[in-house]
């Protein structure tokens, strides 16, 4: 199996491992992280991000575990220094999670248990598309977006780079989202967002 590195190893990290054990392909070799802990699920932290060239060095291949929701800065800052030392980044999708072989997936992004991508989707770089999530036909996601927890992004829809679709929310067929910008969790979303800020239901306001 390929050799794998986690980065991040706080509470989205447990959720990336259950994935990558799922798929059979990979051994996770251990997690970097900033905080002070010898390990996370029985995998040992190997030391902080500052080892990352030496590993790459070493052959191994990398996905970011640090989660995604008010702010996308730290897995945008770690996975542009991945790209610039040409490190591994897979693509992981978890073995229960279903990809249509017509779908494009970025590298760097996970795709967690029991969600769904759809025909002719495209899922951008280091997305994260969380557990029961739904991306239907022709949707698009940017870079560095999380489509979380059930959520619905239904068909045609596109997100911009750095998207958060909160936990249950429903985005309607065609609409736009706008770059960093926040969907609050349950939301139902029937209307394209042209400026960036967070957003919730039911009166689909802008609430900062």
């Amino acid at each position: 199996m390929k050799k794998l590195v986690l980065i991040g190893g706080g509470g989205h990290c447990k959720s990336c491992i259950e994935v990558v054990e799922s798929t059979g392909e990979y051994e996770i070799a251990g997690i970097l992280d900033k905080e002070n802990q010898q390990s996370v699920l029985g995998y040992p932290v190997l030391g902080t991000d500052d080892r990352i060239p030496e590993l790459i060095g070493l052959g191994f291949n990398f996905i970011i575990t640090v989660g995604q929701i008010e702010s996308a800065a730290i897995r945008i800052k770690l996975y542009q220094q991945l790209k610039s030392l040409n490190a591994p980044l897979p693509t992981i999708i978890a073995s229960s999670a279903t990809v249509s072989k017509h779908a494009k997936i970025g590298s760097g992004t996970i795709i967690m248990h029991h969600a769904f991508v759809n025909a002719a989707a495209v899922i951008g770089e280091n997305n994260i598309i969380n557990t029961g999530a739904l991306v239907e036909h022709d949707a698009r996601t940017g870079n560095y977006c999380h489509v979380s927890t059930q959520a619905v992004v239904n068909g045609d829809c596109i997100l911009g780079e750095e998207v958060f679709v909160g936990s249950n929310a429903v985005l309607i067929n065609g609409i736009s989202i706008c770059d960093k910008t926040i969907i609050g969790a349950g939301a139902i979303i029937h209307k394209s967002i042209v400026t960036s800020g967070v957003y919730s239901s039911p009166s689909f306001q802008q609430i900062r």
